[in-house]
Order: C-alpha cells, then structure tokens, then sequence
C-alpha cells in the first residue's frame, strides 16, 4: 500500500518537529515547510495527500497560501492549524477552500482522527461519474466541468457540494446538511459559507444565475438539484 504524504506548513520549529514525529509514528510520510512560500512550493511540487497549514505564518498567510493553492486547482484536504478563535477566521478559512480547521492547542488524537476522516474522503471520492443538465457537464472523476462547452473551474468544495445534490436529485438538502456532509462539522453556528458556494455554482453553472433552472433554493429549508 502506498504511503500516504502529509504536509505540514509551520513556523514554530518545536511545533512542526512535533506534528513530523507523531505523523511518523503513524505510518504517514511527512514534508515540512516553515514559510508560506516555501508550503506553496512543495504543495505544487510533491502534491501531498493533505496539508496541514497554520494560520499565523509570518509574510504570506495561512489564508493566503489556501487561497493560492486553490487558485491553482490543488484538490488535497487542507487543515488550518490557529489559536484563533473567532467565528469570522474559521467562516474565512472554509470559504476560501480549507476542509477543516482546528484550534491550538489541540489533542493529537483529535487531530489525527480529522486526519483520517479527510484523508478517507478523499479516497472514496474518487469514482468517477458524469453530471450532464443544461448546457453543462460535470466529470466528477476527472474534476473538470463544461459549460456551453468551455471550460469552468470549479473549487473541490463546488464540486462536492454539486455531486452531493445531484445525488439527491429533487430532494431538498437542508444547509446543516451540506455543513456537515461536504465541510464535516456536526454543527456551525453560519450558513453564510453554504449561500455563498451555491451563489458562486450558479454564477459558473446557470445560463440566467439570477433565475436558476437546476440549483434552486427552498425558502427556509435549503437547496435542491433539477437536471
């Protein structure tokens, strides 16, 4: 079986020699990065099976260096590691592409049973089906979607949100729902970072994004898929 890789992106050395030697000691094979910089480059470069990154990098942000991966189509979970706290740092975490965000200090068995939850989910999501409504298609194997056949790029937490409600065509899926199935908390106190996914799948997937035909939202309840 293939070693699983891990990134972690850290600035305190005493910190990230912690985190390499317990991934070790897990079985997981780990790189380590101390800069924002230098975490994009090796993210790019070794395309890791998930990353663990801190907020609090000096120059180049957590926040930025998520938000740079994701611009450049880098799928693998990301962990935020912070001692912050404030709901408005996690809310700006998940929407920018970050799978999770934990809070220092933290239990290392905690950790890692988030490591194993994103890494597990990863590899069940690899089957690879086709979505066709519209004038669209969606390859979800292959992570590629057309649009009156050009193509649009859609971020990991689009197209699982998209898979997840096409898979419940005509169903509503309630927002706690998606918070939970496609970002993994069992409770979070916005929904703002669920309305904004499903505004930005429209505005790439609808040909009126004001009027949509196929992502559709139920006043009070959340949102369902018509092909």
């Amino acid at each position: 079986m293939t070693q699983q890789r891990i990134l972690v992106i850290e600035d305190e050395p005493d910190l990230r020699r912690g985190l390499e030697m317990n991934l070790k000691a897990e079985g997981y094979a780990v790189l380590t990065a101390g800069s924002g910089d230098a975490g994009v480059r090796q993210a790019l470069d070794e395309k890791p099976d998930l990353v663990l990154l801190d907020v609090m990098l000096p120059g180049m942000n957590g926040f930025d260096v998520c938000r740079e991966l994701r611009r450049k189509s880098f799928e693998a979970p990301i962990i935020m590691l912070t001692a912050k706290g404030e709901e408005i740092d996690r809310v700006v975490g998940l929407e920018i592409g970050a799978d999770d965000y934990v809070t220092k200090p933290f239990g290392l068995r905690e950790l890692l049973a988030r490591i194993r939850v994103r890494l597990r989910r990863r590899t069940v999501d690899t089957i690879a089906d086709v979505l066709r409504f519209g004038s669209v298609e969606v390859d979800f194997g292959r992570h590629e979607a057309l649009h009156n056949g050009t193509r649009v790029d859609l971020t990991g937490k689009e197209f699982e949100i998209l898979k997840l409600l096409s898979r419940h065509q005509g169903d509503v899926i309630t927002r706690d729902r998606l918070l939970n199935e496609v970002w993994g908390y069992e409770s979070y106190p916005t929904t703002r970072t669920v309305d904004n996914h499903i505004l930005r799948l429209r505005q790439k997937l609808e040909d009126d994004p004001t009027n949509p035909r196929h992502i559709l939202s139920i006043y009070g309840e959340g949102y369902k898929f018509v092909a």
